[in-house]
Order: structure tokens, then C-alpha cells, then sequence
């Protein structure tokens, strides 16, 4: 997979790493529904944010999460896409939406969070392991 490379659609920002993700998942919360227009959002998370290089200027907005913690979210202010996702209660760690990627074909989902805001017409794969909120250790 490495190295792992994308932005925005306009290319005001872009973010690349040659860290391997420790998490790929598709999120059924409604936060993540709310921000993609559909019913999930798909991230690959990576260990340290510190190895990802992000050029341009993301504008930023906070939200609590289903679990209760702080997400921040960056997004392009020319074109809105979401670029990253940072969590203040876990500094190090950051994610990526899939559909960022410069080649979204990396994306390889391990798991389903939050189950328990799916809706019926947003289907997954069955053979992913499925949580009803976030699992522990992630």
C-alpha cells in the first residue's frame, strides 16, 4: 500500500505518508452519515500524524462523536472536500476518507463501526466484521 497519497478534489491540499494504516473501516454514525450525503463514511487511520505530510490550509470544525469524543475535521475551503480527521482524545492518530485517495483501490475495509446507526438501504459487506459502536483498542 505505501506509499499513500491524496486531497481534496480542486488540489488545494494534499497529504501523503509512507506509514501503513492500523485501521480501515467503514462508519455508520451520524456524524460521518451527515458528512458524506450518504449512510457511512470509509477512513483508513494511520498511528502518527506526525508521518503524514499535509501541504495547503485546511479550515477545521469539532464535533463529539457518537462515543463523546472530540473529532476534529479538516476540510478544503475552496472545494469542502474533507481531506483528514483528527480525535483530540487520541493526539497521534489521524484518518483519511477513502475516496481521497489518489487511488482509492488501496482501501481495504477491516471492520464496520457503529452498526447501530445503520440504515437498512446501506448495505455492507457480510464478511466484515461488524460493531454496533467502536471497538475497543481502535
Amino acid at each position: 500500500m505505501i506509499p499513500c497519497a491524496g486531497g481534496c478534489a480542486c488540489g488545494a491540499i494534499r497529504y501523503e505518508t509512507s506509514s501503513e494504516p492500523i485501521f480501515q473501516n467503514h462508519c455508520q454514525c451520524r456524524d460521518c452519515q451527515k458528512r458524506s450525503g450518504t449512510g457511512h463514511g470509509s477512513y483508513l487511520t494511520f498511528p502518527q500524524r506526525a508521518d503524514v505530510t499535509i501541504t495547503g490550509d485546511a479550515n477545521t470544525w469539532r464535533v463529539a462523536g457518537d462515543s463523546g469524543n472530540e473529532k476534529v475535521h479538516a476540510f478544503c475551503p475552496t472545494c469542502g472536500t474533507p481531506v483528514y480527521l483528527t480525535f483530540v482524545g487520541m493526539p497521534d492518530l489521524i484518518a483519511v476518507p477513502a475516496t481521497s485517495l489518489d487511488d482509492p483501490d488501496q482501501f481495504n475495509p477491516h471492520a464496520v463501526t457503529y452498526s447501530i446507526r445503520r440504515h437498512g438501504w446501506d448495505t455492507m459487506d457480510p464478511a466484515l466484521q461488524t460493531f454496533e459502536r467502536m471497538p475497543r483498542g481502535t
